[in-house]
């Protein structure tokens, strides 16, 4: 996998500079390149996963308060919460659209073909397409989606689709995308699956999975069909991570953030709350203080969470564990296992299925901790789940979970944001100073500026789709309590 990222780079890099030699190319659109294979373009677009969605530090680890700021606490205070989207559209899904596009047309799908067949590299492009928009809904809201990646063809101002909508179009478009696989070559240029397209359709069902969980208050009866729809099709039955390198090319991004500069922490709830019930993940999140270290008493202590004027400094506060969570090469979860068992936990309490729910409660919470390599026996396993904050109860199913999965979500920030959005557990902290529109922690992200400006008809009726002002309290269509 690390050859084919490699080599993938590597084409990158000579692509941007040949591209960019002659002024008779600046009329060329740089995201419709003619002579980039296929597999360079797949790849790309997969290093997005890395670089656009875990190594997101700023958003999603800061507003699930799993992570603070040490010093520079704006962040924490949300300022940051109108934010741009446009990259990911001229980023990783104009490289998709563009393998769609020369693996149909007459003209280009052959030579396209030595990337793999026709039809399994433009099911691959939609269902990591489906990713992208699912998480850009889902932190914005109403999105351009029906007439998106469309500026080839003059459309340069798209209109906004409602999140229902994208929902709806993402189930079929994950379904239509399994279906036509064919028994021809799989993807080249994938350095995640490694062109199986068996684990691409396992991908896909997880994302469908993901989001009938995520809509079960919008649309039960959609949500319902869909999870069992994805679960009988099959999800991933092993924990799915990025392989970072142990190059500066495409490293870890918390051991970017720790070359030069020690920014952040783990919260001083999160390790009050894990602390509290003697939860052995705790060690695997953090390094113990640099000062308790030297007096060769290690604990961890987290740092205060959004402090308008900050008072601790390193090294009184925990970072990021050095070898599970910022090595260079450590791996980061796209999906895990804990994440399938809590989904099934909760479509179990939900009456959707037959299955017990404790049991792949109890499922849950161990896939967490053998993801994180945590060592343990029936006993010590025992021992933390017979706590009454930890022990399943049918009547607070919601509360439950919803603290389970904040915990297990540590390194997919997003995630973790987002869940705990749609349950609302457990309780966060408010900033003593917030800097949000609102006041409050956000609950979505607020649209860039140049959409008012530039896109403003749409603008307007995304806002009316919204169902409310464009504000980080308007709740987006999932969230409903």
């Amino acid at each position: 996998m690390k050859n084919i990222l490699n080599k993938a780079i590597i084409a990158l890099l000579i692509f941007a500079f040949t591209a960019c030699g002659d002024f008779e190319d600046l009329n060329v659109n740089p995201n419709k390149p003619v002579s980039v294979d296929t597999e360079t373009l797949l790849t790309s677009a997969m290093r997005e996963v890395g670089e656009r969605v875990l190594s997101n530090t700023r958003i999603g680890p800061i507003y699930a308060q799993h992570i603070g700021n040490i010093t520079y606490t704006d962040d924490d205070r949300y300022q940051a919460v109108q934010s741009d989207f446009s990259g990911w559209y001229t980023g990783p899904l104009a490289d998709l659209e563009r393998i769609i596009e020369l693996n149909t047309d007459v003209a280009t799908k052959d030579a396209a073909s030595k990337s793999g067949s026709n039809a399994n590299q433009i099911a691959a492009a939609r269902i990591l397409k489906a990713y992208f928009f699912n998480i850009l809904t889902d932190l914005w809201g109403p999105m351009p989606y029906s007439e998106a990646l469309k500026g080839g063809e003059g459309l340069l101002t798209p209109a906004y689709d409602s999140q229902s909508a994208i929902y709806e179009a993402l189930f079929t478009e994950l379904q239509d995308a399994v279906a036509q696989m064919d028994g021809g070559a799989g993807v080249s240029g994938d350095f995640i699956f490694g062109g199986d397209m068996a684990e691409w359709a396992k991908f896909a069902n997880t994302i469908r999975m993901n989001m009938a969980i995520r809509a079960a208050d919008a649309n039960e009866t959609l949500a319902k069909a869909q999870y069992l729809d994805a679960i009988a099709d099959g999800v991933i039955d092993a924990d799915l991570m990025y392989p970072f390198l142990p190059e500066a090319n495409n490293e870890n991004p918390w051991f970017s953030e720790f070359r030069t500069r020690t920014d952040f922490a783990i919260t001083e709830m999160m390790v009050n709350d894990m602390s509290s019930t003697a939860d052995p993940r705790l060690a695997h999140y953090a390094d113990p203080t640099g000062n308790s270290v030297a007096a060769g008493n290690p604990v961890i202590v987290g740092v205060p969470y959004g402090l308008s004027t900050p008072s601790t400094q390193p090294p009184n506060v925990s970072f990021p564990n050095s070898t599970f969570v910022k090595a260079q090469d450590a791996p980061l979860a796209i999906f895990t296992l804990a994440q399938v068992n809590f989904a099934k936990a909760e479509a179990a309490a939900r009456g959707w299925t037959n299955d017990n729910a404790e049991d792949l409660y109890k499922a849950g919470i161990k896939a967490s901790w053998d993801q994180w390599s945590v060592s343990y026996d029936n006993a010590a396993f025992d021992s933390y789940y017979n706590q009454a904050a930890i022990q399943w109860n049918s009547a607070k199913w919601d509360e439950l979970i919803g603290y389970q999965k904040w915990v297990a979500l540590f390194g997919q920030g997003f995630e973790a944001w987002t869940e705990w959005r749609r349950l609302d557990y457990p309780a966060l902290i408010i900033p003593e100073d917030p800097l949000s529109p609102s006041g409050g922690i956000p609950l979505r992200l607020i649209y860039p500026t140049n959409e008012a400006n530039l896109n403003g008809a749409n603008y307007e009726t995304a806002v009316g789709l919204l169902g409310g002002p464009d504000s980080d309290g308007t709740r987006l269509w999932w969230d409903t309590k």
